[in-house]
């Protein structure tokens, strides 16, 4: 247990966030993350999980939203 684990960090449902990359889930942010690998990888679990739901990545600097494809199994 001497590895610590970086928890993804949530913010205020208001702000729009203005730095990192955000999982969007049904056209809401959910969840931000420091790279767009991390984000992408929790969005393509999750969108293998749940292959209905429309899941993207929020680029904040940018402003542009990256759909979010579910990997094949």
């Amino acid at each position: 247990m001497s590895e610590v684990t970086k928890q993804a960090t949530n913010f205020r449902a208001d702000a729009i966030p203005t730095d990192g990359y955000v999982l969007s889930v049904d056209g809401k942010l959910k969840t931000r993350y420091e790279t767009s690998k991390e984000a992408m990888t929790a969005g393509s679990k999750l969108k293998q999980s749940f292959p209905v739901i429309h899941v993207e990545v929020y680029d904040a600097a940018e402003r542009k939203y990256t759909a979010v494809e579910a990997q094949e199994k």
